[in-house]
C-alpha cells in the first residue's frame, strides 16, 4: 500500500537519520512519534518530543544520529490484539500510541490514542442477517432467534450494533426470520440503542445475500453486511475505507486458517523418497461472514430468489465487478455451537 493508504509509514526512520529529522517528522505527522528500524527494517526504538528534548539537554545537536535519543524497548503489540486492550494499555501506561509488530518485531502498523477514540460518522448502511435458525444450538434456539443467544449479558446482535457505533454507523436494517418478532420486540425501531433500525421479513430463508434484493429504498452507497452469528472487533470503518480504496464492487473480510497435519509428511518423487516434513502446517484463507457491497450490484439478484454471499460474488465477478479479500486479523468468532457459545463466554477479549 502507498503510504497515502498507510500514513503511520510516514513516522519510520533508520537509525542512520539525524534528531533534524526526527523534529520534522513530529511536527509534520499527526502521530507525534518517530519508529526507528535497522537495516532489516526491525523495531529498535521509539522517538517522542520528550526525548528529543533530553537529548538537547544533554548538549547534542541537530545533527546528531537518532540513535543517541532513541527510547529502546518500547511497548509493541502484534496484529491480533483486539481494541479494548490497546485502549487499556495506553491508559495504564500513559501512551498515546503502540507499534504493531509481527513476530520477527518488525513494523506493520501504529495504535494511536486519536485513531481510536476518534468516531467518523458514516450513513452508509448496514444490514445484519439474524434470520437463520441455528439449529447446531437447539435447545437453546428453540424458542430464542440465535442472534438474541447472551454473550457475557447481552445478546449477540446487540454486541454487533455496538460495536458498529463505534465506528460511527446509525443506520441498520436487520433480515429477519425464524422467531424474527421476538428480535423485533426487543430492538424495536433502534432508539433506545442510539440508532436507527428497519427490518426484512423474509418470508422463506433466502440465504446470506438472497434478502438483499429486497432493500427499500436501496442504499446509494456503498453498505456493509455482516451474518448475525458474528463476534468480532473488525474495524467496520476501515473495511468501508479499504473497499472504497481499492474501487471493488464487492469486498469479503477473510480470515486465515491454520490447520497442523497430525502426521508426518512423506515427500517422494515415484518410488523415491526426497524428504521429510513432521507435521507441517498448512494455511487457507476463511469466509469471515463480513462484506461490503456497492448497491448497483443488488441489480443481479433475482427478486425473492435464494442466494448465499460466495455465489453472489460469483455472479459480479461474471459480470466483470471487482471483488476484493480484506485479511482481518481481529478477535472474531462465529457462534454456531454450543462449545462456541461457551467459548465466547468464557473469553474476556470479547
Amino acid at each position: 500500500m502507498s503510504s497515502k493508504e498507510e500514513p503511520w509509514r510516514q513516522v519510520i526512520l533508520s537509525e542512520k537519520s539525524t534528531i533534524w529529522q526526527a523534529i520534522q517528522i513530529l511536527n509534520e505527522t499527526p502521530f507525534k512519534i518517530v519508529l526507528v528500524v535497522n537495516n532489516e527494517g526491525i523495531l529498535t526504538g521509539t522517538i517522542s518530543d520528550g526525548d528529543i528534548r533530553r537529548g538537547l539537554l544533554r548538549d547534542l545537536d541537530l545533527a546528531s544520529l537518532i540513535t543517541t535519543v532513541v527510547h529502546r524497548n518500547p511497548l509493541v503489540v502484534p496484529l491480533e490484539v483486539g481494541r479494548d486492550l490497546i485502549i487499556q494499555l495506553m491508559t495504564i501506561n500513559k501512551i498515546r500510541q503502540i507499534p504493531i509488530v509481527d513476530e520477527e518485531l518488525r513494523v506493520v502498523g501504529l495504535h494511536s490514542w486519536d485513531d481510536i477514540h476518534s468516531i467518523q460518522v458514516r450513513s452508509n448502511l448496514m444490514v445484519i442477517m439474524a434470520g437463520g435458525k441455528g439449529t447446531r444450538l437447539h435447545p437453546k434456539t428453540k424458542n430464542c432467534p440465535k442472534p438474541l443467544l447472551k454473550v457475557h449479558g447481552k445478546p449477540i446482535l446487540e454486541h454487533i450494533i455496538d460495536r458498529a457505533k463505534i465506528e460511527g454507523f446509525s443506520n441498520f436494517v436487520i433480515s429477519i426470520h425464524y422467531l424474527g418478532h421476538m428480535i423485533e420486540e426487543y430492538f424495536g425501531n433502534g432508539e433506545k440503542f442510539g440508532v436507527k433500525i428497519e427490518y426484512l421479513k423474509e418470508e422463506t430463508p433466502l440465504g446470506t445475500a438472497g434478502a438483499l434484493s429486497q432493500l427499500n429504498p436501496r442504499p446509494e452507497t456503498a453498505f456493509v453486511v455482516t451474518n448475525g452469528d458474528i463476534i468480532t472487533d473488525i474495524r467496520y470503518g476501515k473495511l468501508l475505507d479499504f473497499h472504497q480504496n481499492q474501487n471493488a464492487q464487492a469486498t469479503m473480510a477473510i480470515r486465515t486458517l491454520e490447520m497442523q497435519n497430525p502426521f508426518g509428511v512423506v515427500e517422494t518423487n515415484g518410488v523415491e523418497i526426497i524428504g521429510f516434513e513432521e507435521k507441517p502446517k498448512s494455511y487457507s484463507h476463511i469466509n469471515a461472514g463480513v462484506y461490503v457491497i456497492d448497491p448497483k450490484q443488488l441489480d443481479l439478484l433475482k427478486k425473492l430468489t435464494p442466494y448465499d454471499m460466495p455465489a453472489f460474488f460469483e455472479l459480479i465477478k461474471e459480470n466483470s465487478g471487482k471483488i476484493v479479500a480484506y485479511p482481518s486479523h481481529e478477535n472474531w468468532l462465529d457462534v454456531g455451537s454450543q462449545d462456541d457459545l461457551k467459548r465466547v463466554n468464557n473469553e474476556a477479549i470479547f
